[in-house]
């Protein structure tokens, strides 16, 4: 009994005395650091595609559908980001402040550039759509929306930064 008393309680101060596992890069709890606001840079928006006038539209089948049009904007701020990591890869949570209530359809949706790919970052723009009909602007709490994005171990395992793109601002987070 005596021997056991004494394993164990070797055994628990030695664990206890182990706390490098913590701070260590092998531990995928600390693989991204806290998320900070930065301004938004012109860049950053997403440009559209010039239309030639000239070029008449597809013409559509019997059968075929019209494509469906974009109704989603940026999301007005970011207000917070983090990622969590998961068996398969990670999810990327991100909160943002809608300008007014009744947003729905978030997304975030990859507009990562060819020379931010290379660097290993990925920029995911925060959008939202608003209904037709006018609504209140209310407080700050029910207008927030939450969304996530989920990456596999492929995809983060080129990725050094997460950035999400608001209207007003954008949130950054690093790898350790």
């Amino acid at each position: 009994m005596k021997m056991t008393v004494t394993v164990l309680l070797v055994t628990g101060l030695t664990l206890a005395g182990c706390g490098g596992w913590r701070d260590s890069g092998l531990n995928p709890g600390n693989w991204f650091g806290n998320s900070r606001s930065v301004p938004v840079e012109e860049s950053t928006t997403v440009a559209t595609e010039p239309v030639n006038p000239l070029l008449p539209p597809e013409r559509a089948g019997v059968f075929k559908r019209p494509d469906a049009v974009d109704i989603t904007v940026p999301i007005a701020s970011v207000s917070n980001l983090r990622i969590e990591p998961t068996p398969s890869g990670a999810i990327v949570y991100a909160e943002g402040i809608a300008t007014r209530q009744g947003a729905y359809g978030a997304q975030l949706r990859p507009v990562t550039t060819a020379e931010e790919a290379e660097s290993g970052v990925l920029s995911l723009s925060f959008r939202v759509a608003y209904p037709e009909d006018p609504t209140v602007v209310g407080t700050e709490f029910s207008r927030t929306v939450h969304v996530a994005y989920k990456l596999d171990r492929q995809k983060l395992a080129s990725i050094r930064m997460v950035r999400v793109v608001g209207r007003e601002n954008v949130r950054e987070s690093r790898r350790r």
